[in-house]
């Protein structure tokens, strides 16, 4: 009985130190860079041991696909990554770790930050395709199926737009609309009356939640409809990797793949109005007595050296910094996506890499690549994170 508790002792904290030290790598990866940036703030990453969670189910089957499959339907050339075949039915059970980790991403637990690529990205997601030719340019663990934060919004303004509802119909924010789940602040207090399009402009712009979730209420039917529809989008673009749980992103539940979300960035650019209140720079409202100015969670949107046609952010705990765009560099029109970034700027600083060498000639620097192993999804519960702006 002794060697039963000694060995179930040493294995607990076994995983602890495990994820500890994974998360003082990230720390570090975070310091270098943020100060790159000129930020020297820096929250290092925690893991606290808590009882085991139980395995969740395993993801559905997929049929045989390569990252040389181009999400957008025809087949293009991969140069910074080896051919990876998935396979046909995805055994990879999902499950939570042993442990409740706070500050570190599921990317993170799964080992996908070791994998190695020709740009030195920050990110350990990363996908870059022609929007045109479906030629795949770039490829870093494309096939991982991760939390994708507020990147949700995209498919919530889409359902939204396509549905017809009309625009300048108020809609009203009530305490349904308060985020339980990571406890995230907002600007739009209970009984706020907006127009369903200013709350598309503010939930695509600046990742406000309320707006996010204030929409999806006032969806014929409700939320659960909305979130039905929301899934049935997903699946009419062949979205197979994708599942949505509610409007927001703030829940760790509502996970993707790169090609998947880059199907979903060139659905949502068909739309000239999800272009425009995307890619706005700043907005104001009026509330009541009050003015309340709003500004885009992507700072490139504010840059000369930048075209972008559409563009979201994506940020909790789980999911590490998130991004995908539209953009036009080099006389060819782009679709990007980059997941699970450590670094506060780090995700931006991707971008600015690949544009750099799209740019430059396009041809990757000689460099080891490999696939990291990391799991087709990494979880479908997690860690309540700390009070934080999540966009």
């Amino acid at each position: 009985m002794l060697q039963y508790i000694e060995a179930k002792f040493w294995a607990r904290h076994g995983i602890g130190l495990a994820l500890l030290a994974a998360a003082a790598t990230a720390s570090a990866q975070s310091l270098v860079d943020a100060r790159a940036f000129g930020v020297n703030e820096i929250v290092t990453p925690t893991a606290i041991p808590v009882t085991d969670a139980a395995q969740l189910a395993a993801p559905a089957a997929a049929d045989l696909r390569t990252s040389a499959a181009s999400p957008l339907g025809s087949t293009g050339v991969v140069t910074a990554m080896p051919v990876v075949v998935r396979p046909a039915a995805a055994v990879v059970a999902a499950r939570r770790p042993a442990g409740d980790v706070r500050g570190v991403s599921y990317g993170q637990i799964e080992g996908l930050h070791s994998t190695r690529d020709a740009l030195a990205l920050k990110s350990s997601v990363a996908l870059v395709l022609d929007q045109d030719t479906s030629e795949i340019l770039f490829s870093k663990n494309a096939d991982a199926v991760l939390p994708i934060a507020s990147l949700t919004k995209l498919m919530t303004a889409l359902v939204v737009v396509e549905v017809g509802l009309p625009l300048d119909e108020m809609l009203e924010i009530s305490d349904a609309d308060i985020d339980t789940e990571k406890g995230s602040r907002s600007h739009l207090r209970p009984g706020t009356r907006l127009t369903r399009g200013e709350m598309l402009h503010l939930a695509l712009m600046s990742s406000e939640n309320r707006a996010a979730n204030a929409l999806g209420r006032h969806y014929p039917g409700g939320l659960p409809a909305f979130v039905e529809a929301m899934n049935r989008k997903a699946q009419s673009l062949g979205m197979r990797d994708t599942r949505y749980i509610e409007p927001t992103g703030l829940s760790s539940r509502n996970q993707s793949s790169a090609p998947d979300l880059a199907r979903l960035v060139n659905a949502a650019s068909a739309f000239a109005l999800i272009r425009e209140l995307s890619t706005s720079p700043e907005h104001r409202v009026a509330v009541g007595h009050r003015t309340l100015q709003f500004r885009n969670t992507n700072g490139l949107v504010r840059s000369k050296s930048w075209d972008i046609g559409l563009q979201k952010t994506g940020y909790i705990v789980e999911a590490g910094r998130c991004l995908v765009m539209q953009a036009s560099m080099a006389g060819r029109n782009l679709i990007m996506v980059f997941l699970d970034s450590t670094g506060k700027y780090s995700r931006i600083g991707d971008a600015e890499r690949v544009r750099h060498w799209i740019e430059r000639d396009g041809q990757l620097p000689a460099a080891a690549t490999a696939p990291a192993p990391g799991a087709r999804r990494a979880a479908a519960t997690g860690s309540r994170s700390s009070r934080r702006k999540h966009s």
